[in-house]
């Protein structure tokens, strides 16, 4: 089983190039996660070193996975509502997983782990995002999110082909 930690601003800024490269390697598997081909490591470096603030702030948690050997292999996020009405939900994003690391629990270890950390912040609702009919979904529908709808055409694909979403929740 991997070992999951969270990230500070500070752990964020050290270990941005290997986050870069968790991004990076998912793209180029196939991945819908904001990035099209060919997506260089320094675009994928710039967007996670453009979290920090969020991070530092703690409007936006972020968790990593490392293998037995030390090697970052997965990433998601916890991003808090901040307005009043919505305080009592959150929303998963960027659940990665390095392809050398995937059908090992990765994913579900880390999606555990934060909804684990959700319920102690006392949220009551989470909601995420995936491309409809990607093996993410029956993850998450087996983690008990169930879906709200789907959206059309709703991102490219790293191809830059449009794809619909899922969109899901989960009430803690």
């Amino acid at each position: 089983m991997p070992t999951i930690t969270q990230l500070d601003g500070a752990g964020l800024r050290r270990h941005a190039a290997e986050l870069a490269q968790v991004l990076r390697d998912c793209v180029l598997h196939g991945a819908s996660v904001g990035f099209l081909l060919p997506c260089p490591l320094e675009e994928a470096q710039a967007f996670w070193l453009a979290l920090a603030p969020q991070v530092d702030s703690g409007e936006r948690l972020l968790f990593v996975a490392h293998d037995a050997h030390g090697a970052l292999c997965g990433t998601v996020q916890l991003v808090l509502c901040g307005l009043p009405n919505g305080r009592h939900r959150a929303e998963i994003s960027k659940m990665l997983v390095h392809s050398s690391a995937r059908r090992q629990g990765v994913a579900q270890a880390l999606m555990r782990h934060v909804m684990q950390r959700a319920r102690a912040l006392e949220c009551k609702l989470l909601v995420l995002d995936t491309c409809t009919g990607f093996p993410a979904q029956g993850m998450y529908e087996k983690l008990g999110f169930a879906v709200t709808g789907v959206v059309p055409d709703y991102a490219a694909l790293p191809d830059g082909t449009l794809g619909p979403a899922t969109f899901m929740h989960l009430r803690l």
